[in-house]
């Protein structure tokens, strides 16, 4: 029996289009799990900032976002992506929130609030360490990736030399003196490491290196005294002497040389 094209097109065609109406259908019926759909932008905000005030910091995100999504150009828009960074930092979401600083600093470069968002990355930077590992172990931060800390020491210089009235000033001061010297023990720390490996050049040009980088540092005179080290290690006597000598002056009464001295025969870097 002979097939009809045209009939077989039609009925193609006819199942083409109940196929369209039952997907219309079922988008229209499926529900949705937008919450804040029909909210306005005031209403979106007030939640959030109750959800902040709670401790809600997951869920003051996802208005604080959502806020941002639907009202892009509103006047809540800047200070939602103000409020979300915070949100991400209380909530211990560090690259989140460092993400969302950049963002609006970037968005904003002229913002009257910029100094707050500088001293939030900052902040976030400068506790980027205090995870739940070093909440647990209480592992000294400067035996870690420095990164964070070079962060938050760069962060807070900006914020510090670009707004100099701000009011977060006093407070990124104290920081960064805190963070000179928690450099300045990482890189002793580092030079220790080689010590221990028995890399002595590695180790003295890490100790030169915090010398020269950080030299009101409390550390510098370990770094003195592993140098002395390191170059009595390799036998360079000329250079373990100048050293030795730049320790005595700047540190007369260094316990480090009274208690272990730099050439005893049971080096002070291998009790580890």
């Amino acid at each position: 029996m002979a097939c009809n094209p045209s009939l077989h097109s039609r009925a193609f065609a006819l199942i083409l289009a109940i196929g369209v109406l039952l997907g219309l259908a079922g988008c229209g019926s499926t529900p949705t799990n937008d919450e804040t759909a029909g909210w306005s932008a005031q209403k979106i905000y007030t939640e959030a900032r109750e959800e902040m005030r709670a401790g809600g910091w997951d869920k003051a995100i996802k208005l604080l976002e959502s806020l941002e999504s639907k009202y892009p150009f509103g006047r809540y828009a800047q200070q939602a992506q103000m409020d979300v960074a915070y949100s991400y930092w209380k909530n211990s979401d560090i690259a989140s929130s460092v993400a969302a600083c950049d963002r609006f600093i970037k968005l904003y470069p002229n913002h009257e609030n910029l100094d707050y968002i500088y001293y939030l990355r900052g902040l976030a930077h400068f506790n980027e360490d205090l995870g739940l590992l070093g909440k647990v172990s209480r592992q000294d931060p400067t035996e870690r990736d420095n990164r964070g800390l070079r962060e938050s020491f760069d962060t807070f210089k900006t914020l510090i030399n670009r707004f100099p009235e701000s009011k977060y000033v006093e407070d990124s001061r104290l920081r960064l003196k805190y963070l000179v010297n928690a450099l300045a023990e990482y890189e002793v720390h580092v030079a220790r490491y080689y010590m221990r490996r028995s890399a002595y050049l590695a180790a003295a040009n890490r100790a030169q290196y915090m010398i020269t980088t950080y030299p009101n540092a409390p550390a510098q005179e370990e770094a003195l005294y592993i140098l002395v080290s390191a170059y009595d290690a390799m036998g360079m006597s000329d250079l373990r002497d100048d050293a030795r000598r730049v320790l005595d002056r700047t540190y007369p009464n260094s316990a480090m040389v009274r208690n272990k001295g730099p050439l005893n025969n049971d080096p002070w870097w291998k009790i580890w």
